[in-house]
């Protein structure tokens, strides 16, 4: 039944697809690419937030803690372009992030009965992914300036994972948790081509998880970003900029609310392949 309810998601911005392949054209501007495919990495830091709230033997309690995940790490980031017509395209966007940390003990530590001993070690994985694909048609389409509105379906998941050898204490997984689904999403971008080998694209997309089939995850997730590309020619050239994703949900428990909150940042670079 959940699969089913995917359907519509995908099935929407598909048909739309494919109406305007049929509907439009079979020619774009005579100056510009049909197809462009950026190829990069981000290097990304993150911030990030575990809350929550409900009883404890009858009393109310609540909790924000934050946490890290470590350094810094370069992560695959991909996007496409399909121009459709003048004014009409398909952007596809994929991002990724996959983040392993260990903490070991380096000294016992002994408190009561119970001893941890050194050499002891909690582990935790963090798996994060996010696809879209939008309809993006621009309301603004002069010379040098170019201002889109977007709208179509992006794909998210998230997974934890961990797993602690406290010697006698205890030994095992404790996390195991992963949710995804797909949700419409909107945005709106922003284009500047002030000369023949220079392009400046400044992009923003919003979704809610009540919109689409996250179970039972309530929140948010958006996403902006900017780079500055530079062509050699019409088929190559090489970008820069910045990418900023943010995920913030609960999930309501019978013992009560646990939250999230992600924040992912950082500065990316890659290639731009235009045919």
């Amino acid at each position: 039944m959940r699969n089913l309810r995917l359907i519509p998601a995908i099935a929407a911005p598909c048909a739309l697809a494919l109406g305007l392949f049929h509907a439009l054209p079979a020619h774009a501007a005579e100056d510009d690419p049909r197809f462009t495919l950026r190829l990069g990495a981000m290097n990304i830091d993150s911030d990030n937030t575990l809350r929550g709230s409900g009883e404890i033997d009858g009393q109310a309690a609540s909790f924000s803690e934050d946490f890290s995940l470590g350094g810094k790490e370069w992560e695959p980031r991909v996007d496409g372009l399909f121009r459709l017509g003048d004014r009409q395209r398909l952007i596809f966007d994929y991002f990724r992030y996959d983040k392993d940390r260990r903490e070991t003990l380096d000294e016992g530590v002994s408190f009561g009965d119970a001893s941890v001993p050194a050499g002891s070690f909690v582990k935790g994985e963090l798996k994060y992914q996010v696809a879209s694909l939008v309809y993006d048609y621009s309301l603004v389409d002069a010379e040098q300036f170019d201002f889109g509105l977007q709208l179509g379906a992006e794909y998210a998941k998230v997974s934890g994972k961990a797993y602690a050898d406290l010697g006698d204490l205890y030994q095992g997984r404790f996390l195991d948790e992963s949710t995804d689904g797909i949700a419409p999403v909107v945005g709106a971008r922003l284009t500047f081509t002030p000369s023949e080998h220079w392009l400046i694209n400044l992009q923003g997309q919003y979704l809610n998880t009540r919109w689409g089939s996250f179970d039972d995850y309530k929140g948010d997730l958006s996403r902006a970003n900017a780079i500055v590309q530079y062509n050699f020619n019409r088929n190559f050239g090489i970008f820069a900029g910045y990418d900023w994703f943010k995920l913030d949900v609960d999930k309501r428990g019978s013992d009560g609310i646990v939250g999230l909150k992600q924040e992912f940042k950082g500065p990316l670079a890659g290639v731009s392949l235009s045919f």
